[in-house]
């Protein structure tokens, strides 16, 4: 067995597949990998997701984090219980902060460190994509506790 860490794929469904591209080269710096007129796969930070054109399953509450019911507490934060995202380095974090805030894009739970001083200590942030799918990104100062009790 290799040290090297095996990658996720991950299929999601978006309303308009233009603007999910813009979103995830623009916004988030993802490659275009494989695509077709239904769907389109992108390079997240190494891992490979796939958008899938259904509008009819985004409008769901499932995806509103107003919604308290789609929701669950979290240090103080309404986590959206469907999401999904990538666990970044500090400096990887840190910089695409910077590039959120310069786009002005929406923060569903703004940038902090969550869990401050406990073992689990944690950079996180939560955005939406244009179908209003959650996104987390989260960084550890030790990865070693990325799994840690």
């Amino acid at each position: 067995m290799t040290n090297a860490i095996s990658r996720f794929h991950l299929a999601f469904p978006v309303a308009d597949l233009a603007q999910t591209r813009s979103f995830y080269c623009s916004v988030l710096g993802c490659a275009v990998g494989r695509t077709s007129d239904r769907w389109i796969d992108f390079d997240f930070f190494g891992h490979q997701i796939t958008a899938h054109l259904k509008p009819e399953l985004c409008a769901s509450s499932l995806s509103d984090p107003s919604d308290p019911s789609a929701t669950n507490p979290v240090d103080g934060d309404a986590v959206p219980v469907r999401h999904f995202g990538i666990i970044l380095d500090w400096q990887t974090w840190h910089q695409l902060v910077d590039r959120l805030k310069d786009r002005a894009l929406p923060f569903v739970i703004s940038p902090h460190i969550r869990f401050v001083g406990e073992v689990g200590e944690q950079a996180t942030l939560f955005i939406q994509d244009p179908s209003g799918n959650a996104l987390e990104f989260k960084s550890f100062r030790d990865e070693s506790r990325i799994f840690a009790n």
